[in-house]
């Protein structure tokens, strides 16, 4: 690479976290730090989400702690504490991405509630699963596909009644669940069948 600067180390980060290559990206991130480039809060963002889909929890806490303590002349936004959420959330340490977003200097966001549900979801934890649910619904109340996600939450734990009042609710608001569209290609390079569902 001819010119180096943090445009370029940024993209070559971006571009490992992207291929899920969290140990390369890291060590690029570190190799940075050595050749005497400044991390901005771009490159911080890049190795905190190749960290997170990779599972490398501990780099990622490491990483994040550094950014907490000054190390790098600016502390984290929103985006930063989004992936590292993600990344307690992706692995399953629930608990701890609750405590990340009960102490950040500002509100939970959309993205982060949802990294949250969804590891929660994959971790089969309900109660949180719900819990995160009603906090999009009350962001986005006129959002549809939230009150489906959690009247199938609720289904999933047999509270049929909450089922039917979330229902209701989404009727009463107006609010439809989107239709849903698949293709399949029966025979190459000749018809596709489309399958609407409800």
């Amino acid at each position: 690479m001819k010119e180096k600067n943090v445009f370029t180390w940024n993209s070559l980060i971006k571009g490992l976290a992207l291929a899920r290559s969290g140990a390369e990206a890291v060590w690029w991130f570190y190799r940075m730090e050595q050749e005497g480039i400044k991390a901005d809060e771009v490159t911080l963002i890049a190795v905190l989400c190749a960290c997170s889909h990779s599972g490398m929890v501990q780099m990622g806490r490491q990483i994040f702690g550094s950014l907490m303590n000054g190390k790098y002349e600016f502390f984290p936004g929103v985006k930063h504490y989004a992936c590292v959420i993600d990344l307690l959330a992706r692995a399953g340490i629930l608990q701890e991405a609750m405590e990340v977003m009960t102490r950040m200097p500002f509100e939970p966001n959309k993205v982060m509630w949802g990294a949250f549900l969804a590891g929660c979801r994959a971790h089969g934890d309900l109660e949180l699963s719900e819990f995160a649910a009603r906090k999009l619904v009350e962001l986005e109340p006129g959002n549809g596909a939230y009150y489906v996600l959690l009247s199938n939450i609720y289904a999933e734990m047999g509270r049929w009644s909450d089922v039917e009042k979330v229902r209701r609710l989404m009727k009463e608001g107006g609010l439809t669940k989107d239709l849903g569209c698949s293709s399949i290609e029966l025979e190459p390079q000749e018809r596709v069948y489309e399958l609407l569902a409800e």
